[in-house]
């Protein structure tokens, strides 16, 4: 069976620790790899190098730091389809949605290959008598990213692009679920001119998470997955003094108005809702249709598209709408959740209980289901599910809608389908949550903007990739300058013996 290590100065290398972590695949159930979790003398070590390598790093100038990024989005592109299988084949995510996970990764990429100019700094001249002021951004240091297993490729590469395009070293943490992926980023980084030891990928769980965190060396945390995780890791870090951006979870609202078109409208619910299982962060799990008469009318859509809805593994081809869920424990626990909306009074409309694919029955594959009539009080209501469950909150108002979204204790995303531009208009400036989409199920901006969310969503005050990723990897600097006068008025330009 295969084992995986870490990627440390430039080359794999095995776990020390003797623990191990089963890597499974999802549509099977089988355990397909085992991978090394690193102890805190693993991680402290790797964190020394990391740093000793940062200083020729940083060293090099922005220009040529951003040449291993075109290298590195060139080898991206021609390994396209293995780093695709690689996610699919960990994560159980379609082929399709394994390129795209890939794929908005490298947007990325390609913004930091011009990094340089989003490096400048500014510049006063003449501040006051003879006075200059100019401010430059320089890199941290070391700096770490510990990232979820539901973007195997698209997140680490969130991390990793900005942060060493600014000079710094990288500790890239990943998922124990999903490690492959950033072991094969980290070799092509390697191939694309990065020098050794300046991105170090050390598998490992919390014990691992907490070397990170009480690392001197380490000068800023990036994490993304669950609330309470992304709230332990933020203030962990701010206490050892660090800077900290932490993502946390969601629970995403679609709100359709009476004027929106229906059919429009239940195809991006059952692509935002169902796609990847609902293992996304900014997956719709709640509509929320405006006036009795919508919500008829978009039950009668849901229902046949939702149903039509085909899962199995990835090897099935680009048809399979979604595959399985990451973990047993995770379908348990969606399953657990559908249970406690019927028992709470739910409607469940489309029942995915039950559900078992033919020669995978060992798989983590869990149903498509579908509530009406939620309430907020309702535990599929309030908690996140993150599986491919979609409940729909009746409202008879504009405002009813609006203030749902706006009570809800995530920030994450939300998108309103509508005709109306007033309407529109309105929701997008008044809403609390980050990211809103107007007629776009699953607002993910594009990679030169910034990615966040608001309330329980996020921690910190920086973004994710965009400019605010330049800001929270670099620091400031300002230098106030005056020059006192010298050669241009007492020169002598006549030869003279040397004294």
């Amino acid at each position: 069976m295969e084992e995986i290590g870490h990627y440390i100065n430039g080359q794999r290398v095995p776990g020390t620790s003797g623990r191990f972590t089963d890597v499974f695949n999802p549509a099977t159930g089988e355990v397909q790899a085992k991978v090394a979790l690193a102890t805190v003398e693993e991680m402290n070590e790797a964190v020394a190098k990391a740093a000793e390598a940062q200083k020729a790093w940083a060293a090099t100038n922005p220009q040529r730091r951003a040449r291993v990024m075109m290298k590195f989005g060139a080898l991206i592109n021609e390994h396209m389809d293995e780093l695709a299988e690689l996610v699919s084949r960990e994560h159980g995510k379609t082929l399709p949605d394994g390129r795209g996970d890939v794929q908005r990764g490298l947007e990325v990429v390609e913004v930091c290959m011009g990094a340089p100019s989003l490096l400048k700094g500014e510049f006063t001249d003449d501040g006051g008598p003879g006075i200059d002021l100019y401010s430059m951004r320089q890199p941290l240091g070391v700096v770490a990213g510990i990232t979820p297993f539901n973007f195997p490729a698209m997140i680490p590469l969130w991390k990793m692009a900005p942060a060493l395009s600014c000079g710094n070293a990288m500790i890239l943490k990943p998922s124990e679920r999903c490690p492959s992926t950033s072991m094969r980023l980290a070799e092509l980084l390697t191939e694309a001119g990065l020098p050794e030891g300046v991105l170090q990928v050390v598998n490992g769980d919390k014990e691992a998470v907490d070397a990170i965190l009480d690392n001197e060396t380490i000068q800023a945390v990036g994490f993304v997955g669950s609330t309470p995780i992304a709230q332990y890791i933020y203030g962990r870090a701010a206490t050892n003094g660090k800077r900290a951006q932490c993502f946390g979870g969601a629970k995403n609202h679609m709100i359709i108005m009476p004027d929106a078109d229906m059919d429009k409208a239940a195809d991006a619910l059952v692509g935002a809702g169902f796609g990847a299982a609902g293992e996304r962060c900014m997956a719709i799990s709640v509509a929320v249709p405006v006036g009795q008469e919508t919500a008829d009318a978009l039950v009668e859509r849901l229902v046949p598209r939702i149903e039509k809805l085909k899962v199995g593994p990835y090897t099935s081809g680009d048809d399979v709408d979604y595959g399985p869920v990451i973990t047993a424990q995770a379908k348990a626990r969606i399953e657990g959740l559908v249970e406690s909306g019927v028992a709470q009074g739910a409607e469940l409309v489309v029942d995915g209980r039950g559900f078992s694919l033919q020669g995978y029955e060992d798989g983590f594959f869990v149903g498509p289901s579908f509530f009406d009539k939620v309430t907020p009080e309702m535990d599929i209501y309030k908690e996140e599910i993150f599986g491919p469950v979609l409940s729909q909150v009746r409202t008879d108002s504009y405002e009813e809608a609006l203030n749902l979204v706006i009570d809800n204790p995530y920030g994450n995303g939300t998108a309103i389908f509508t005709a109306d531009g007033d309407t529109a208009r309105d929701f997008a400036h008044r809403v609390n949550v980050g990211m809103v989409g107007i007629n776009f199920p699953i607002p993910v901006p594009l990679s030169y903007h910034t990615f966040g969310g608001w309330k329980k969503s996020a921690f910190g005050d920086l973004n994710q990739y965009g400019p605010d990723a330049f800001r929270f990897y670099t620091k400031t600097k300002t230098v106030t300058a005056r020059w006192f006068s010298g050669i241009k008025d007492g020169g002598e330009f006549n030869f003279k013996a040397m004294d």
